[in-house]
Order: C-alpha cells, then structure tokens, then sequence
C-alpha cells in the first residue's frame, strides 16, 4: 500500500520556494562548524589513551605527548591524585608539570595556581613538604607576561605565606624581595613586591618590620612609576596594623601626607582612603592638626576632579564624619553635612541658572558614577543619622531619606532597603517618621528592593507597631491598616512574579505578623491567603513555607470557631482533596503542627486524619505517610492515647497485609522496625523526655491559656448580654408598677364621690379581696374602702403580665419585695384620704 501525499499544504510558488532555499542554506551554515570540529582518524589515534594505564601513568603520558586540553586536565585533577598517592604525584607528576608549565598557555596556567592553592588549603601534604615541592614553582611565575596569570599565582603565595613559617618566609620569600623591589626590576616585579610586604607585615614583629621592611617600604612610597605608589599606599593599612600606633604615628604618616598632595589622582585617592581607615590609630591632634586639613582640601577638590574619586569620597564619607567627629566646629558640621546632601542628589537636580540646552549631556558612564555615588550614601546614611542625631532627624535628613527611598534607579532604592533597619533602630521612639516609605519599599516596583526589605521585616515590623516611649497609640493604631495593605501588596506581587524564593522568604517572614497585628487581622487578611497559596501554588518551598506560616497563625488565633473552621478546612481541602499534591502537603501541615503545637493537640484534631491516608489510592502519598509514622507515634502518651495506638497499630497491620506497591512496603518493614524500637512517653514525667515534655506541657499551658482567654470573653459577652435583659425587664416592671400605681389613686378619688359602688358583690376574686382587705381591717367598719372592679383588674392584670414574663429567682424575690413596699405605701395614702374626710365631716 502506497503512502498518500497531499501537496495542497505546501506552496510552490516562485516567491516561496525561494523561502525554502534560502532556509535550506541557513539549516547548511549551521551544519558546517559541527563537520569541521569532528576529529581525523589520525587526530583520534593521537588522542587515545591505553585503559590499562594507571592514573598516575596516564598524567605523566599525557603531559610528556598529550595536547595542551589533556594537560590541563591533567593539572586540575593534581589534587585528586595526591589524594590517591601523593608519594609517587610528587616523584613523577610534579616534575612533568614543572616542565610544562614553562611553557603552558594561560589556561593551563590558571589550573595550576588553582589546583596549588587547593592542596595548601585541603592540607593533602605537610607544610614542609609543600614548601619544598610547591613553593618554588610558584615563585617562579609570579612575573608572568600576562597579568590574569601573575595575579592568579600572586593569590596563591599570599594565602601560602600565612601557613609557612617565620623562618621558611624569611629565607625563601623576604631576603629576595630586597632585590625584586628595586627600581632596576620591571614594573610588574616592583608592583608584586608591593602586595607581598603588606602580607609579611602581619607575619613578623614590629622590630622586624622596622629593620627589614620599612626602608623598602619607603622607597617604593618614593617610585617614579605612580602605579608602584598607589599600590604601596593601599598596603600602608596592613603595614601601619603591624607596627602600632608609635610607629605609624613618626614613619607612615609623615607618608600618607606626602602621598595625599601627590600628582597622581590615583595615589591622592589611595591616600585618603587609607587616612580614612586608619583614623583610629591617630590621636585628636593628629586627626585635628593633619588629617583635617587634608580631608578639607581633598573634599574641596573632589567636585573639579574626575567622578571616581567623588565615588570613594562618597562610599567612606559616613566613616570619615563620625571618625572627625569630636574635633569639628559648628562650622566644619554643617559644611560636611551639606556636601553629603549634595552628593545625595547629584545626578537628580540641574544647577540652577542654566536650562536644558545649556546642560552639557551626561555621557553613560557619568550615569553610572552618578548612580554609583547615590548609592553610597543610601550606604550612608545610618551613619549620618548619627553624625547628626538622631531627635533632628526629621528636620535635617528626613528630606534626604524621602529622596533616597524614591530615587528612580534600583541599586540606589535597594541600598535604602538593606539600610532600612538600621535607620529604624537608631529612630528609637521617632520611629512612626518612616512609616510612609516603609509602605513605599513594601510596593516598590522592582522585586530586588521588595528582597532587601524582607531580610529584617520581623525586626521592621516589630519597632514600628511597639518601639519608642514617644510612639504613641494612635501613631500605631494608623500605621497598622496602611502596613497591613502593603504586606498584602508585596505578597501578591511576588506572588505573580517568576522569583519563586523571594515569595518563599517573604511567606517565611510573615510568620511574626502574630506578634506585630491583631488576631482578627490575620485571620480576615492572610491566614486564608495561606491556604490558597498551599492549594494553588505549583512551587513546593512556597507551598510549604505558607503551610508554616498558616500554622504559626492557626497557633496563636485567639477564637476557638476560627480554630475549628480553619481545621475542618485543612481536613477537607488538604487531607481529604481530591488531588493527591494537596494529600502530600497536608502530611507536610502535619508535621508543622508537630512542631508548633502540643501532642494533645495533633492527637485531638490531626491524628485520625492522618491515619485515614493509610487507605490512600496514590502510593506516593502512602510513602509519605510511612516516614511520617515515627513522628505521629512520638506525639502519643500512655494510657491516655491508648485507643489512639491501638488505632496506629491497626493500620500498620493493614498496609503490611493490603500494600501492593513494593516500593511502599519496603518503607513499611524498615518503618514497622523503627517504631518496634521507640519507646512510648507515659503521662508522667520521665528523665529522657524531661526536656521534651517540658516543651510540650508549656506549649499544651498556652493553648489552654487562649481557649480559656477565649472562654472568659464569651462569658463576659454572655453576662453583659443577661444584664442588660434584666435592666429592661426591670426597667418594664417598673413602668408597669407605676401605671398601675396611677389606676388605683384614679379609682379611690371616683369612689369618693360615688359612695353606691361600696359593696364587695362585685368582686371578681373575692381570696384576694378578702386578703386585701384582711389588711386593713383596723380601721373600723365606718372606714372599709370600696374599690372598683376595673380597678381591680388593673391590678391583677399587671401581676398576671409580670407573672407571664421567665425570670431568675433572684429576679422573682427582688420583685416580691418591690410588691410589699409598694403595698404599704397605698395604705398609708389611703389612710391619709379616710382621716381628710372625717374632718371635713
């Protein structure tokens, strides 16, 4: 049966086919490099190595007639083999290098300053033996042609010098530096000698160095070539560390003078750094008679002068102003301060008096520096804030943070973020100032910002919400709804992002939120945020950082039917999902629990569940579970959770019966012989678990401490609500009292002028007339009140209302008495009616 072949997709129109040639000869271009990098049969034959060689053998074949990448490889596995047999690497390896290398490329030249420094560092030889072997050669290419190569070996014999001893670095290193550092020696020598004595200055005594090291050093400060002195200048530092403060003070200062007012930009340059370094090691006339003027007149030129030197000028400048800080006058101050401003914004702000055509435009690199300079003193700036102090922060940099905090360049708003702690410590109660650019970094645009901030943000968080004496409630009470929507902000941003660890350490981070905001807050703003970042997420570090988090919450939420629902959630959602990733992550939330919780806790609401996944259909969740098991039997306590591990036991049973899957299964034995071999914790303390159950009872204390918070509220809550329904049943009693009250005076006043209604036939309740009346019987039978039947009914209609009402005993007395008094008090009014018409009679 033939293939059919349509033709009607493809176009063979003249225009097209030549698309397809032309697609053809770039698919022939590409094709080309791969055949000419294939090797001749003869290239092949040269390359191969015989298999039965040793490892030993086989280095010293391919570099006497290998090719250069053989060789090379050959040099970067040497600490393999002096690992393997560093007796016969040394007798025939190491010479064939020795040999090679005088003639190696840069490559092979790089390898081998690695590979040295790695058997000092790994210490595969004794010193001894290394300074014997390895150390001449290495001395031997210090003065390569190429300067990658030099400085390459240079690293290496400076990290060797700090291991060799005294004597060894004075014979094979110190005595021939003395000839390396003449003028007569190349360049490249007179620099390497420059670096070297900065390294012996920390090896030998003071005496030492002022014998044997400073007359070079002070001939090299003197070199015609301004590379040399700008090289020495820097190893000054090291140097004047050595010697103490006597000595710097006579020999390297009088250096660093001479070296600041030096014609070359890069030797003023290293100078002052160096002067800035060493501020310490000079005392206040020193600092006010020399290094001030100096600084002065170095800072006066530095705005003339080249960019970098405003770069250094601008990196050291908080080191500096705290450094001179005691010997500044009031004038001196405020003109430092001003030049930091000025620094601060330079590149921002165009000079006043000149327009846009006027501005001469900044080249790229002036960017850069610009960019540079600005993010030195975001560097800065917590040292300025002392320098300044800091109760006149807000009147004298706050403008400075504002602009640094909203700089339109990354670098310079990321410094501001790293930085951002330090200046919230040193604010102390003024704190509340920086709360709008903290929201700021929070939402800033670019996620490296958001990464910098999040490093520090517990500590962040917790001085803006409680640090300071001066901060009051109401700058907090503020502060948090405005804190809480950035956090928000940032998490979703992140969220959306590709930086998967940046979310990750941000969900890391807001585990302290407890600590910072309200219960409610979390709960309403960010415990549901972490269950849906735990089942949507597709990264497993952030799925499980969220789970963390969403514990931490769950452990200190302070509502009992919170708790319960956001249980039942993880339950449901996790352990009883549909999808068997939310299986594993609920096994993760598990073993969060575990540690954060009680094992009263885990046993009460998460033991059961977990066992259910024994009957899980994916093996991998069963696996899972299976690691998982010694640690849910830990959380067990006998003989209260007897029933639990009769539980445990019984599924145990069933997987070692049911399980399918080998995998599994093995992971069941190994398992089933793990918790053969732990010991169970009983409910009394015992001296192995001593600090364990302490742990546990404390985190079991303050659970019980919030269901019990929780409990007293609810009760109050209960109390107040009971109160304030018996002020209102009291509050209609008394109403009704006082209607009826007025019925009755309205009823003896109409009996007195209708003297026919005086009879007792008309009395519905004739008990409760009978009683009534029982209690006036004394006043004779010429004083019997006559009263109404719609008086009458008032009456004990209002007791038959207040009877129909569920009251409290305490309310059924309370209201008895209110009755009595009541009573007596219409008895004497009636009394007083009776003894007024028998006068008028």
């Amino acid at each position: 049966m033939h293939p059919i072949i349509i033709f009607s997709k493809m176009d063979f129109s003249q225009s097209n086919l030549f698309g397809y040639i032309e697609d053809l000869q770039e698919l022939t271009i590409i094709e080309r490099p791969v055949r000419r990098s294939l090797k001749t049969p003869e290239e092949i034959e040269r390359l191969t190595v015989d298999e039965e060689l040793s490892d030993i053998e086989r280095a010293v074949y391919l570099l006497s007639s290998g090719q250069d990448i053989q060789g090379t490889s050959v040099v970067a596995n040497l600490p393999v083999l002096m690992r393997q047999n560093p007796a016969e690497t040394l007798r025939r390896v190491l010479p064939k290098i020795r040999e090679v290398l005088h003639v190696a490329g840069v490559e092979m030249q790089l390898t081998a300053a690695v590979s040295f420094l790695t058997v000092l560092q790994e210490e595969l030889v004794s010193i001894h033996t290394y300074s014997h072997s390895f150390l001449h050669i290495i001395l031997q290419h210090l003065e390569h042609r190429d300067a990658g190569v030099s400085n390459a070996w240079l690293e290496t014999l400076l990290a060797v010098i700090e291991a060799l001893p005294k004597e060894t670095v004075r014979h094979e290193i110190l005595n021939p530096l003395v000839s390396k550092a003449q003028l007569s020696q190349t360049l490249q020598s007179r620099l390497v000698s420059c670096k070297i004595m900065g390294k012996l200055a920390n090896k030998f005594e003071a005496h030492i160095i002022k014998r044997d090291i400073l007359p070079l050093v002070k001939s090299l400060c003197q070199d015609a070539e301004f590379e040399v002195r700008s090289c020495m200048c820097r190893q000054l530092e090291h140097i004047a560390q050595a010697i103490g403060a006597e000595l710097t003070k006579t020999v390297v200062l009088p250096e660093l003078v001479e070296l600041a007012r030096d014609e070359g930009s890069s030797v003023r340059l290293a100078a002052f750094e160096t002067l800035v370094n060493l501020l310490d090691m000079f005392d206040a006339d020193d600092r006010s008679q020399t290094v001030l003027p100096l600084v002065k007149s170095f800072c006066e030129k530095s705005f003339k002068a080249d960019e970098t030197i405003l770069v250094s000028l601008s990196f050291h400048l908080g080191k500096l102003c705290n450094g001179l800080y005691g010997i500044f006058t009031p004038e001196q101050h405020l003109r430092f301060f001003e030049f930091y401003k000025k620094l601060s914004t330079l590149g921002l702000q165009q000079e006043n008096g000149h327009n846009d055509n006027q501005l001469q435009v900044q080249t790229l690199e002036q960017e850069k520096k610009y960019i540079l300079i600005r993010k030195n003193c975001a560097y800065n700036f917590p040292a300025m804030i002392v320098f300044v102090d800091p109760k006149n922060f807000h009147l004298e940099l706050y403008s400075i943070f504002f602009c640094l905090c909203h700089d339109p360049e990354v670098p310079v708003r990321h410094t501001m973020a790293l930085s951002f702690y330090e200046v919230a410590k040193l604010l102390n109660s003024g704190v509340y100032t920086i709360h709008k650019e903290l929201v700021t970094l929070l939402q800033d645009e670019s996620l490296e910002v958001l990464d910098a901030l999040v490093g520090h943000l517990p500590e962040i968080l917790e001085l803006m919400t409680n640090g300071g004496e001066n901060c009051g409630s109401e700058n907090k009470l503020l502060s948090i709804p405005d804190l809480i929507t950035a956090l928000t902000t940032a998490e979703q941003r992140a969220a959306t992002s590709l930086k998967w660890r940046t979310h990750e350490k941000l969900l890391q981070k807001y585990a302290c939120l407890p600590h910072i905001i309200s219960s409610d807050q979390i709960y309403y703003r960010f415990l549901h945020r972490m269950l849906t970042i735990i089942l949507t997420n597709n990264v497993l570090p952030v799925q499980k950082a969220a789970a963390r988090t969403l514990c931490v919450y769950l452990r200190y939420n302070r509502k009992q039917e919170q708790r319960h629902e956001v249980i039942q959630k993880l339950i449901e959602q996790l352990g009883q999902g549909k999808s068997y990733w939310n299986r594993l992550r609920f096994l993760d939330t598990c073993e969060f629990i575990m540690e954060l919780f009680s094992k009263s806790f885990f046993c009460k609401y998460f033991f059961l569940p977990v066992l259910e996944l024994t009957h899980d259909p994916v093996a991998n969740v069963r696996m899972k579970l299976c690691y998982l098991l010694p640690k849910v039997k830990s959380t067990l306590r006998i003989p209260t959770d007897k029933h639990l591990l009769q539980q445990l036991e019984l599924c145990i049973r069933k997987l070692l019966c049911q399980e399918k899957d080998k995998d599994v299964l093995t992971i069941v034995k190994r398992t089933v012989l793990e918790l053969d071999r732990m010991e169970i914790s009983v409910d009394a303390f015992q001296k192995r678990f001593y600090e364990n159950d302490l742990l546990d009872q404390e985190k079991e204390r303050q659970e019980h401490l919030l269901e019990m918070e929780q409990l007293e509220k609810e009760k109050q809550q209960n109390e107040g609500r009971s109160t304030n329904i018996n002020n209102k049943i009291f509050e209609k009693k008394r109403k009704e009292d006082k209607k009826s009250k007025l019925v009755r005076s309205q009823s003896f006043s109409t009996q007195a002028l209708h003297p026919k209604y005086n009879t007792l036939d008309k009395c519905p309740n004739k008990s409760s007339a009978t009683g009534y009346m029982s209690s006036v019987s004394g006043m004779g039978k010429n004083c019997m009140l006559p009263f109404t039947d719609d008086s009458f009914r008032t009456h004990s209609g209002g007791n038959s209302g207040n009877a129909a009402f569920p009251s409290s005993s305490s309310r059924n007395l309370y209201n008895s008495a209110d009755q009595k008094s009541s009573g007596n008090k219409e008895i004497q009014s009636r009394k007083m009616n009776i003894k007024s018409r028998k006068s008028n009679s």
